[in-house]
């Protein structure tokens, strides 16, 4: 599930065989096909939490699926953190989601299927990745301003910030499924570093090889 339509397009027509289009709804591109055998589907998402909630909850609802992982990019929080490098998410803090009301005063604490991050990490150093493995932060807004609530990310761990993660896992635990998030640092907080476009397609293209591995390994 990366969050633009046309990384979903670009990653079904790279990596799958037997592609067909089975969504296009409101230009929300889903592919189905195969990958060494395996059925795959490749849906975009949308940027942040409700828009992802919308289509992981059809996944679920009306297709059965049992494993969802976004793959998508990352702002790095951490000094060790650089630009470039694969952040696997093991748990995702958010100030607010969707899911929000359900918990009323109790503060749910999101995180990976375990199994999914696992084979992630072995598939991310098969390809002679060092990836980071711990806890993000899912914001709900995208020109940020809070500066102190940041600080309190890096304060306390936080590796890296992106937008859908904690609903995504919220809702594989509601519905027992399994859920992951691969992320690409590109850009940074702390450096202003940022990636250049022209190299953002071959570090997707490494996080879609990490997603494929960890679910059929």
């Amino acid at each position: 599930m990366p969050g633009d339509p046309y990384r979903a397009k670009w990653a079904a027509e790279t990596f799958l065989s037997d592609v067909r289009l089975v969504n296009e709804v409101r230009g929300m591109f889903g592919f189905t096909g195969t990958w060494k055998g395996h059925r795959v589907s490749i849906q975009g998402s949308g940027m942040g939490m409700p828009s992802l909630s919308i289509y992981a909850n059809e996944l679920i609802r009306d297709f059965d699926a049992q494993t969802l992982i976004r793959i998508g990019s990352c702002g790095g929080m951490q000094p060790h953190v650089k630009v470039r490098d694969v952040i696997i998410a093991m748990t995702a803090t958010s100030v607010s989601s969707p899911s929000r009301t359900i918990f009323k005063e109790v503060n749910f604490a999101p995180s990976a299927d375990w199994t999914l991050l696992r084979n992630a990490v072995a598939a991310a150093e098969a390809q002679g990745l060092s990836p980071h493995v711990g806890g993000i932060y899912s914001s709900d807004t995208f020109y940020d301003e809070r500066p102190d609530l940041n600080e309190q990310m890096v304060r306390h761990g936080i590796l890296g910030v992106e937008m859908e993660a904690a609903e995504l896992y919220t809702l594989a635990a509601r519905y027992g499924r399994r859920a992951l998030a691969v992320l690409t640092v590109s850009d940074h907080l702390q450096t202003g570093e940022a990636l250049p476009a022209s190299e953002r397609e071959r570090s997707f293209g490494e996080m879609v090889e990490i997603a494929l591995a960890a679910a059929f390994a």
